[in-house]
């Protein structure tokens, strides 16, 4: 008996090296799903809602660089694919997500749970294509995941429910898959061009993204070559900050030290495999580009020279061409403006703060960031909990943290943890959830208990949306509807069968979150922390100064005296001095 179109697929994928397929069952998806049943080698990861099961594949293909897969049933269940799509495709994620249709002959007929996949996810994939009959489905799924592994982004195959039934034909396969990308070469007159901008500067700095994964060796190398202070995005924070000495910090709403004003006091700013998109954080001048993607340069400042190519290779092919610097001066200041502005923010709320109440958040992730595992895997909800993984969490080589740097959407932490625990399950995983985030979906405790997943779940619970708070404050508008009724989560946690601890105490951070990292499988570890304790960017504009006081008076004027003095109480030594 012939394979179906499913179970070809099924077949192909566990042949390229899947391992799991992360769903949710049901409708036009159920061939696929049986085809999983009956494979060997291949399992099913049931998810809770399909937003989670994009979000967890792409934390697979994160950690591990190979193809992963979610699938989605006909027009909901696909529709939920959209914000974890989109959220791989930024991170450059390689994932294929199997969106299946409703049955052929009606599309184009309103037919009942009718959508267009084929035109949904175009914007957040590399490729996107409906499979039109039995002899087209193998050709188009090879191509699928050769745009997904070879362009390191998102591949959605759109297969009618009718044709995964029937019988395959065609080829048995298509060929080898590209394992990876291939490395770029820089040509030579580009890093020539930039020797001589380096070389012709007296100040240099450099700022890493993500692009500088593999090349920590060459940065810094650089670095000491021509002394420049190293700052880095949030992406390039894990790959550059350890054993790193000309390190000044990081940039961007989120950032702290001293990277602001040595990206902008520096004679030459080199961007190294960065897509920084917060152009009031970057000089409009004296930069110049290193990335692998061309598309890349010039999107967010004028650039005065680019090179294409990979940051280790364009460093190593750089270095013989540029005179060694000797001046220390500007790297020594950017070096101690960097420590004066750790000792008064960043290290703020994690001294001599055990005994006080509401818990400030920072206190808890300093600690988080001391227990847990050498090479642990975090992920990271959007919104402030962002802020206390870049401040507090230390990078070691080892570690990995993953978050919706680039989408930025909510609840992406605990579906990030359950992909990276599912393709590592000897590894510690620890999500660091916001209430909100949380709150989003929920269900997806349901799916850390039904698979016993070891996840950790740390949960910053002030019963508040803190960045949007924030957001409101420095518009000048008095935040509303940010602050909600307290929730018991570790009820919740406890009622679905997940061991939980709510700690409302200092003194008890540190044991909870010893004794809840050494449990042998999942636990949620809820800390009620301080709901006023708000990130203040690096630098702080004019506006931004106008619009907070313009809110603050605004609460003020309301009655709200008493909770502005608590937030100012919070806050006050985390405003950056000069």
């Amino acid at each position: 008996m012939r394979r179906t179109v499913a179970e070809h697929l099924v077949t192909t994928l566990r042949d390229a090296g899947v391992q799991r397929i992360y769903g949710l069952v049901g409708d036009s998806l159920n061939p696929v799903v049986d085809a999983v049943r009956r494979i060997e080698g291949i399992e099913w990861v049931h998810v809770h809602n399909e937003e989670a099961a994009a979000f967890a594949a792409g934390a697979e293909a994160t950690l591990t660089g190979r193809l992963a897969v979610c699938a989605a049933s006909c027009g909901p269940g696909n529709t939920h694919l959209v914000q974890g799509l989109y959220d791989a495709q930024r991170n450059g994620a390689p994932v294929l997500a199997i969106a299946t249709h409703i049955p052929a002959h009606q599309i184009g007929t309103g037919f009942f749970q009718e959508t267009h996949p084929e035109r949904l996810f175009v914007e957040c994939s590399h490729y996107c294509e409906l499979v039109t009959g039995p002899g087209h489905a193998g050709r188009v799924l090879h191509i699928a995941m050769q745009h997904a592994i070879g362009r390191s982004g998102v591949a959605v195959l759109v297969l009618p429910g009718d044709i995964a039934h029937e019988a395959a034909s065609g080829p048995a396969g298509y060929g080898a898959l590209a394992g990876e990308p291939a490395v770029a070469v820089p040509p030579r007159s580009q890093v020539a061009a930039l020797a001589e901008a380096i070389n012709r500067a007296d100040t240099v700095t450099l700022f890493a993204g993500a692009g500088v994964r593999g090349a920590h060796a060459e940065v810094v190398g650089l670095a000491e070559h021509v002394l420049a202070p190293i700052g880095h995005a949030l992406g390039g924070k894990e790959w550059i900050q350890y054993d790193n000495p000309f390190d000044v910090g990081m940039s961007g709403l989120l950032g702290y030290g001293a990277c602001y004003e040595a990206s902008q006091e520096a004679d030459l700013l080199v961007l190294l495999g960065t897509d920084f998109p917060y152009d009031d954080f970057l000089p409009q001048g004296h930069t110049a580009q290193v990335d692998h993607d061309p598309t890349k340069f010039g999107r967010r400042c004028p650039v005065d020279v680019v090179v294409q190519g990979d940051v280790g290779t364009t460093i190593r092919a750089l270095l013989p061409l540029l005179e060694r610097k000797t001046d220390r001066a500007f790297l020594d200041r950017m070096l101690h403006k960097h420590t004066r502005a750790l000792e008064q923010a960043v290290s703020a709320y994690t001294r001599n703060i055990e005994h006080q109440v509401p818990i400030h958040p920072e206190y808890v992730a300093s600690v988080l960031d001391d227990l847990a595992a050498e090479d642990a895997v975090f992920t990271v909800d959007t919104g402030m909990c962002n802020v206390w993984a870049a401040r507090y969490l230390t990078p070691n080589g080892r570690r990995r943290v993953i978050g919706s740097w680039r989408h930025g959407t909510m609840a992406n932490a605990l579906p990030h943890a359950i992909g990276a625990q599912a393709s590592h399950p000897g590894r510690q995983v620890v999500s660091l959830s916001g209430d909100g985030g949380l709150g989003m979906l929920l269900g997806e405790l349901l799916t850390v208990r039904l698979h016993r997943l070891p996840v950790k779940i740390v949960l910053f619970n002030n019963a508040s949306l803190g960045m949007v708070k924030l957001e409101m404050l420095v518009d000048g508008i008095p935040d509303y509807q940010t602050d909600h009724e307290p929730v018991d989560f570790t009820a919740i946690a406890d009622a679905v069968g997940i061991p939980a601890t709510r700690v409302t105490e200092p003194e008890r951070v540190r044991p909870a979150l010893r004794d809840g990292l050494a449990a042998d499988g999942p636990a949620l570890i809820e800390m009620v922390t301080d709901a006023n304790a708000l990130s203040m960017p690096p630098r702080i504009t004019a506006d931004q100064v106008r619009g907070f006081a313009l809110a603050t008076s605004k609460i003020v004027l309301s009655g709200g005296v008493g909770r502005m003095l608590d937030l100012a109480r919070s806050n006050l030594r985390n405003i950056p001095r000069r």
